[in-house]
């Protein structure tokens, strides 16, 4: 059992991950990773909790909880359901967060989690109370790092020059000064 962080060797917390991943080796989207196909948001989860723990090594249960399930189940809401505009963006982002968040806290609560931490992976998902919260500003940074540093190629390859350089700033302007160093 480790002292620091005992979540970590707890079996909710393992039993959870696995459900996370369960439900995201479903995705039919697949992405390679060292020569192997393998579903797209399972390798999204891992890579994001990977950036939260080397930003913030001591993160919370809460926090380790939501970096392995934002994405969660993604490919269930494509984007082409939405209107191809701004505005159909934007509502497509804002029911993925809730879809997220719904997916998430059953899971949590299938595996025995308590209502507040479900309630905070949930805010964390939403960022309910982002940039205040010092938590979601970790998992912003950390979804920013994934994005440049395994998405932002892919987005280049089909984004005009201009598009490109407003999605550059928006990230750096969401980013803290911790994350940009990163």
């Amino acid at each position: 059992m480790n002292a620091e962080n005992p979540f970590i060797d707890s079996e909710k917390f393992r039993a959870a991950l696995r459900r996370f991943d369960e439900e995201n080796s479903r995705d039919p989207n697949s992405e390679i990773v060292n020569g192997v196909a393998c579903p797209r948001e399972m390798v999204f989860a891992r890579r994001l909790a990977d950036c939260v723990l080397r930003l913030e090594p001591d993160a919370s249960e809460e926090l380790r909880l939501a970096s392995h399930c934002q994405h969660l189940c993604r490919w269930m809401i494509p984007r082409n359901t939405f209107p191809m505009a701004r505005a159909g963006y934007l509502q497509w982002r804002h029911r993925l967060k809730q879809f997220h968040a719904e997916k998430a806290g059953e899971i949590l609560r299938e595996v025995g989690y308590a209502d507040e931490v479900i309630a905070r992976v949930k805010n964390l998902i939403l960022k309910n109370h982002f940039p205040d919260d010092a938590e979601s500003r970790v998992l912003e940074d950390a979804l920013c790092l994934v994005f440049l540093k395994w998405q932002f190629s892919d987005l280049v390859a089909k984004t005009d020059d201009e598009k490109m350089i407003n999605a550059l700033k928006k990230t750096w302007r969401k980013m803290t000064p911790r994350g940009q160093a990163e």
